[in-house]
């Protein structure tokens, strides 16, 4: 395997739509930093969140997923209780080749603030939005800025496309769009 760098990841992108939409150089101006780096994609948080919450006393089931542990929320700021979670997605929609794995790691801003960024890789072939945690680990109300850097993603190239790809095996969060809870 190989890291790939911004050539190949800019080139895959503008080419062949990997990454949509696509910013072509880092954007940082007031900003959590977003866009192509030098072997990486930082992506953007987009303003849709689904902020956990305990009202109805569900339990954290992920056989039985109970919406009603979320709150929805459409904001440019979303604030994340202490020691909680909020979900959410990617601005970028993710087009992964047959041939590639994509590791997601958080922003420093945000882990120097005590907020954790998970990501499950991007398997070889699967495409749609990415589900984005943001955990605070603080005693302290955590904010998350819409529409800027999140976290970075990083393309690790096979020597050979795989044999089954996410496609493939019809996984099933293949294509999703929005911010996806646990399916079974």
């Amino acid at each position: 395997m190989a890291i790939m760098s911004d050539r190949w990841i800019r080139e895959k992108s503008l080419n062949e739509a990997m990454i949509e939409p696509f910013e072509d150089r880092q954007k940082r101006a007031g900003t959590i930093s977003y866009g192509l780096s030098s072997y990486g994609y930082d992506a953007r948080v987009a303003n849709e969140f689904k902020i956990f919450t305990n009202v109805d006393n569900a339990l954290v089931d992920p056989k039985e997923f109970s919406p009603k542990s979320f709150v929805d929320r459409t904001v440019d700021v979303c604030i994340i209780p202490p020691n909680s979670f909020a979900l959410a997605r990617t601005v970028e929609y993710f087009r992964v080749p047959k041939d590639v794995l994509v590791i997601c790691l958080g922003k420093s801003t945000y882990a120097r603030c005590g907020i954790i960024v998970n990501v499950t890789p991007l398997e070889p072939g699967w495409e749609g939005h990415v589900t984005l945690e943001f955990s605070n680990t603080t005693p302290l109300p955590a904010k998350i800025y819409a529409n800027e850097g999140a976290c970075q993603f990083l393309f690790l190239q096979g020597n050979e496309p795989c044999e089954i790809s996410y496609a493939d095996r019809a996984g099933k969060y293949m294509g999703q769009r929005g911010v996806t809870l646990p399916k079974l």
